[in-house]
């Protein structure tokens, strides 16, 4: 090779390297920014076509301003019946909180139950606190919790919501923990080597912070669409892809090095001129079912497919060029403890490797033919899967206060105090329409919803000739 193409040869992965660590360096911190620009609402886990969603839509302009109600029920502890005492002790803590930070206009009455075993008020929040909401909450507790001689529960979207938040608190960084605490565990137990795993990380947390600088790019430019669901799989389906890759071009490498007598650069020319096709073909098809999630009728499912591809590209574009800028510039020291042996490149691999290779190669038909039938056999359980939803009780793994306060709201409430169902119908036939749902069985009571937000509290609210 001539004196020029030797520098050249040399210097490129050097330039590599240190481009790849100004990405991580400068595009890592995205990583921890995508839920700035996250959209998590209840229609995008229902069907586009579904008449859920057309109401969830259509309720939008009944909104003069969104707040987001949190309910406080007060139960007796022995079940005793709360007097009028009690009842006007309760409304006057809930009116203690007017003005309170966070609180939008002023709290509901304290409604006792038709039992009389239970009192409910209802405390109307911004729908923006954010990391706010758990100390408001606490502060509503606390003034409902001055009424003597009762249980306070807080239920309601409020804390359905605060509970979730901290459910699902740091769980991006769990994930991503967990998954590169077990890649690392099998490429120690596969290759024996010290390096090369921690490469190999590097490589792949490095092509995840790419991915997620662009992924938050395009979607603040509302170009593609972020959930809670997306972010979490996007860095387990990098990391998982990214070491995929990975292990195949540095099988191949330590291979052409052990049959070159080390010699890096040729080895990796010919590493990554056998592996180059297998990666991107690969990466194609995963990147093109992904893709195919378009075609899906669940906006969060939909909203995978675009950032899910974006993750594979940038898998392959760091295993294509960052992976072996490192592996050149370290070579057998990439494999310690062990070292890259001419009987391997012989052979093609390890001892079991090249037996399932020769069996793969002995009788393909049978091979195919198996693993079919295994894929069949597994396939055959799929009538038994039950995609109905998952009811609030069973969403949490440990005990949440919402879930215990909406069963304490069920026990002494109508079902649907917390969360009721809503009907959109045109004005003029608002009396029809309400006197047709209240004779449904099962159903405790219907009123057409006021400009003050209180259902059957005077004169509809009528918008472009609809009521709600």
């Amino acid at each position: 090779m001539p004196r020029p193409a030797r520098w050249a040869a040399r210097l490129l992965p050097l330039v590599l390297l240190v481009l790849w660590l100004a990405v991580g360096g400068g595009l890592g911190p995205y990583a921890g920014k995508l839920g700035e620009v996250a959209t998590n609402d209840q229609a995008a886990f229902l069907p586009r076509s579904a008449e859920s969603t057309r109401v969830i839509e259509a309720q939008r302009a009944f909104r003069q301003d969104e707040t987001l109600p949190a309910l406080v029920v007060w139960t007796s502890p022995g079940g005793a019946p709360l007097g009028p005492e009690t009842r006007a002790a309760a409304t006057r803590a809930l009116a203690t909180l007017s003005g309170q930070p966070g609180v939008v206009g002023a709290p509901s009455p304290a409604l006792p139950s038709e039992d009389g075993e239970a009192l409910r008020g209802v405390v109307q929040l911004r729908p923006d606190l954010g990391e706010e909401l758990a100390p408001t909450l606490a502060e509503i507790d606390r003034a409902a919790s001055a009424v003597p001689g009762t249980t306070v529960w807080l239920a309601g979207p409020a804390a359905t919501q605060a509970d979730l938040s901290d459910a699902f608190a740091g769980i991006d960084g769990l994930l991503l923990a967990v998954a590169l605490v077990t890649v690392l565990l099998i490429l120690l137990l596969v290759y024996r080597s010290v390096l090369l795993p921690l490469i190999i990380i590097v490589g792949a947390v490095l092509s995840l912070a790419l991915a997620c600088a662009v992924v938050y790019v395009l979607a603040d430019h509302d170009v593609v669409r972020v959930d809670g669901q997306v972010q979490g799989i996007l860095s387990i389906l990098v990391i998982g892809a990214a070491t995929d890759y990975a292990l195949l071009l540095a099988a191949r490498y330590r291979e052409e090095l052990a049959r070159r007598d080390g010699e890096r650069v040729p080895a990796m020319r010919a590493a990554l001129r056998q592996s180059a096709g297998p990666i991107t073909a690969s990466a194609a098809t995963v990147a093109l079912a992904l893709l195919a999630l378009l075609f899906s009728d669940l906006t969060n499912n939909r909203a995978l497919g675009p950032v899910g591809a974006i993750g594979i590209v940038c898998a392959v574009l760091s295993t294509l060029t960052f992976l072996p800028a490192v592996l050149v510039l370290l070579g057998r020291a990439a494999y310690w403890p062990s070292k890259p042996r001419p009987s391997e490149s012989e052979g093609g691999g390890h001892g079991i490797w090249r037996r399932v290779a020769a069996l793969v190669d002995r009788a393909p038909r049978k091979v195919w033919a198996a693993t079919l039938a295994g894929l069949l056999a597994c396939a055959a359980f799929s009538p038994l899967l039950e995609s109905k939803g998952v009811p609030l009780d069973e969403i949490f793994v440990n005990d949440a206060p919402s879930v215990a306060a909406q069963e304490a709201l069920g026990r002494h409430f109508p079902g649907g105090a917390g969360n009721p169902a809503i009907v959109i119908a045109d004005a003029a036939a608002a009396a029809r329409v309400t006197s047709a749902a209240e004779a449904v069985e099962g159903v405790d009571s219907a009123a057409a919803v006021t400009a003050s937000g209180r259902p059957g509290a005077g004169a509809p609210l009528v918008v472009d000739g609809r009521v709600r």
